[in-house]
């Protein structure tokens, strides 16, 4: 049997507010996309006593055994809900890790989504809504991927032919951990998108938005909050934000002519930093 290609695209925060603390996790209500900035997986059926999953490309480094896909498949297994069958997957990670891009939330999704869609595996929605929550708190954004208003409430609505941005992604030479920023968190906020519309992909209302852990990563990593500037006074972009925990900071055009433009001047200041155009989708 041949491999079947998936593609796991990046999800970014267009905008993000903490609104709560919970015992050990944060509640947040978000604006999100996804990018055309991928992941690319490989899937197949084998014969064998276990699952075989390996990492390679740029990102691939210190990705530890106790990955979000290798869990998904411990999770299937122990529900039997795979009938002893067997797999071997291949991903190759064009998506940094510790960036803010639910890179490794994403590949868990795309796995899960393929599975059922193929009807390897048959579940019911609230079934697959639990399997995501065990894996991790954003894996279920990755279903079905549309741009999404996630709740305060944990509850997500899904919107299509949302507004389209040019997107200029910034990473520098060090990651930020999302368990870290969280720890640093002080400003708590009142909720803001509990009446979900479309519009609120607009660039002018997400223009008056935030991301209310930037506060947090720029106190760690002064860094970051050079680059948002730096970029914030380049080639006029709609706006300029950081996406989840970082450490990646984006600047939105509506041009691509000036995305690309601007990746020029950028990688005359920061040449060894990461830089990627994309757009969302």
């Amino acid at each position: 049997m041949s491999f079947i290609e998936i593609k796991s695209f990046a999800k970014i925060n267009l905008a993000l507010n903490v609104t709560g603390k919970l015992k050990l996790l944060h509640k947040i209500e978000s604006i999100i996309s996804f990018i055309s900035l991928y992941d690319l997986i490989f899937i197949k059926k084998i014969k064998g006593l276990s699952h075989q999953i390996s990492f390679y490309g740029n990102f691939s480094k210190n990705i530890d055994s106790n990955n979000t896909v290798t869990k998904l498949f411990k999770i299937l297994d122990e529900k039997k809900l795979l009938k002893d069958r067997k797999f071997e997957i291949k991903i190759k990670k064009n998506i940094p890790q510790e960036a803010g891009l639910g890179g490794g939330s994403m590949n868990a999704s795309s796995v899960l989504n393929f599975l059922v869609k193929k009807k390897i595996v048959k579940i019911s929605q609230k079934q697959i809504q639990n399997i995501s929550s065990l894996i991790g708190s954003d894996v279920i954004l990755g279903i079905n991927q549309s741009s999404v208003i996630l709740k305060s409430n944990n509850v997500v609505q899904k919107f299509s032919k949302c507004p389209k941005f040019h997107t200029l992604l910034v990473k520098p030479n060090f990651g930020c951990s999302t368990k870290e920023i969280y720890s640093r968190v002080k400003k708590i906020t009142n909720s803001k998108f509990n009446n979900p519309k479309k519009s609120m992909f607009n660039a002018e209302y997400l223009l008056r938005q935030e991301n209310a852990l930037e506060g947090a990563a720029f106190s760690r990593y002064p860094k970051l909050k050079k680059i948002k500037s730096f970029l914030e006074n380049l080639k006029n972009p709609l706006f300029v934000r950081m996406t989840g925990s970082g450490s990646v900071i984006i600047a939105y055009y509506q041009s691509k002519k000036d995305c690309e433009m601007v990746k020029v001047q950028f990688k005359r200041k920061y040449k060894n930093y990461w830089c990627n155009t994309s757009k969302t989708i």
